[in-house]
């Protein structure tokens, strides 16, 4: 009996041995396998960041929709402008669609030039900052007369996100011109609250806003004239990548050098998914309905 049950215990032995080899032999051996599997499973993964203004919020998901449709799997991280492209910098997210220069984001690409790729390529050529109030505070058309009227302003401009490159040069403004205000810093959404709230009641305010913008079709606004040229005259709107971007996705690279977008176009696509149950809902809306404007993009 006892050398039975020593052969079936030595026999129970060598099968867990040889089982345990084999989980040892696949883990082992498969770890550069595991690694390729894990690279094909991300291989038609995008990140992209997001930036809760209207405008980017809409492109973001308009890209998303385009790439899903050619088989990618593209994630949108909602993060400020200073946060983005710091995960631009250290490969946390593929791309930001959206980096206005010469001017408002000229301190980014100062900063970031060596460690993230700025495109050449612009896909919005006729963009304007500056500081806007109601078309009915006639008094203010320049930002020169401000200081003359800051009783009307409360002495404050209401602004949005902190870090944004509009919020930092229209603090340089302040400065350039000796303005007697405080930038009220906010988020985008809390701004055009102000502004909505405002103009219902026929009150002056005053903000740093930007176009192209859903806003001016709703209500009649008007930029400040800018004598010292702080804000800058004609921006144009440029994507970023994180470094190795083109070389991993050579052909999203070149589609996003080829995104081209006029007035009439972002103006509708904006208008697309604010008015959707969601913004991807209104992207994918939008898309269908401009397949041949997409095909020159994505050729």
């Amino acid at each position: 009996m006892n050398k039975k049950k020593n052969g079936i215990g030595f026999i129970a032995m060598i099968l867990i041995i040889a089982i345990l080899a084999a989980c040892g032999s696949t883990d082992g051996a498969s770890d550069s396998e595991k690694e390729e599997s894990a690279a094909e499973k991300n291989d038609n993964e995008l990140v992209f960041g997001q930036i809760n203004w209207a405008e980017n919020i809409a492109v973001t998901n308009m890209w998303k929709v385009i790439l899903e449709d050619k088989g990618f799997d593209v994630k949108l991280n909602i993060l400020n402008m200073g946060t983005t492209m710091k995960a631009l910098e250290t490969g946390d997210i593929d791309a930001s669609l959206e980096i206005w220069l010469p001017v408002q984001d000229a301190n980014y690409l100062e900063k970031y030039q060596d460690t993230v790729n700025f495109s050449e390529a612009t896909w919005f050529d006729n963009a304007k900052v500056g500081l806007v109030v109601p078309t009915y505070v006639e008094e203010v058309n320049s930002v020169e007369d401000l200081n003359e009227h800051k009783e009307l302003f409360d002495g404050k401009i209401v602004g949005f996100d902190p870090g944004a490159g509009t919020m930092e040069v229209t603090e340089q403004l302040i400065k350039d011109y000796g303005l007697d205000f405080e930038l009220q810093q906010s988020s985008e959404a809390a701004m055009l609250a102000e502004i909505q709230e405002a103009v219902k009641d026929n009150e002056p305010i005053v903000a740093p806003l930007w176009s192209p913008h859903w806003v001016f079709s709703q209500f009649d606004l008007k930029f400040l004239e800018d004598p010292q040229n702080t804000f800058g005259g004609v921006e144009k709107i440029h994507h970023a990548t994180r470094q190795g971007f083109e070389d991993d996705n050579p052909e999203v690279s070149e589609w996003l050098k080829n995104w081209k977008m006029d007035d009439k176009q972002i103006g509708e696509l904006i208008d697309y998914v604010e008015s959707a149950e969601d913004p991807y809902t209104g992207a994918e809306k939008w898309v269908s309905e401009n397949e041949d404007l997409i095909g020159e993009w994505v050729k």
